[in-house]
């Protein structure tokens, strides 16, 4: 799971994502605003789990909350996304990036207890997000459905994230996690390093 920095404009990165929502002068008009990323931003921050047999719900993470290991651990994970994804099944691969709550010392060995299949740190590049189905397939469906039209507000950004998740069809999903095996088979032929686009 990548976490990159995302303006509301260009929502959303990966499978944690974050979303800013930027805030418009009334007397400007839609095609004449310049889009950028404020220097007072509000913050969405999303956590999925997805697979074959199906997805999580998502997960926000709390207004404000600066997302550290314990947080990461406590609320996100134990929570929230692992009792989830053990609804569809107790065995399972847990694949995430090389942020820093996720390579928490304390993060890692939770993980090691709670998850079949861990893929830890030293054996997952640590900004991968091609390597991630999240990431290559399916933030970027959300993100084009998500700003078909324009968010006046946080709350409004995550009903319409959260509707658009809902309607998700799950072959786009298959789809994604099927071509996983295929990337990981292209990164190791590439020694680590870039590798071109799977389709």
């Amino acid at each position: 799971m990548d976490i990159p920095n995302c303006s509301a404009e260009n929502w959303p990165g990966t499978c944690d994502a974050f979303a800013y929502l930027t805030v418009r002068m009334e007397d400007v008009t839609a095609d004449r605003l310049l889009r950028t990323r404020p220097v007072y931003s509000k913050l969405v921050m999303v956590s999925v789990g997805v697979s074959a047999l199906g997805r999580t719900n998502l997960h926000f993470a709390d207004p404000g909350v600066k997302v550290n290991g314990q947080y990461y651990r406590d609320i996100l994970l134990t929570r929230d996304l692992l009792p989830d994804i053990k609804q569809y099944s107790y065995y399972f691969t847990f694949q995430q990036d090389g942020a820093p709550a996720h390579r928490a010392r304390e993060t890692v060995e939770l993980l090691k207890l709670e998850t079949p299949d861990f893929i830890p740190p030293n054996l997952w590049p640590p900004n991968s997000p091609d390597l991630n189905p999240v990431d290559y397939k399916i933030w970027g469906i959300l993100q084009e459905r998500v700003y078909k039209t324009s968010s006046k507000d946080v709350d409004e950004l995550r009903r319409q994230i959260a509707e658009e998740w809902d309607k998700l069809d799950q072959r786009i999903i298959d789809k994604a996690v099927g071509e996983w095996r295929k990337r990981l088979q292209a990164c190791m032929a590439a020694g680590g390093g870039h590798f071109e686009q799977i389709s």
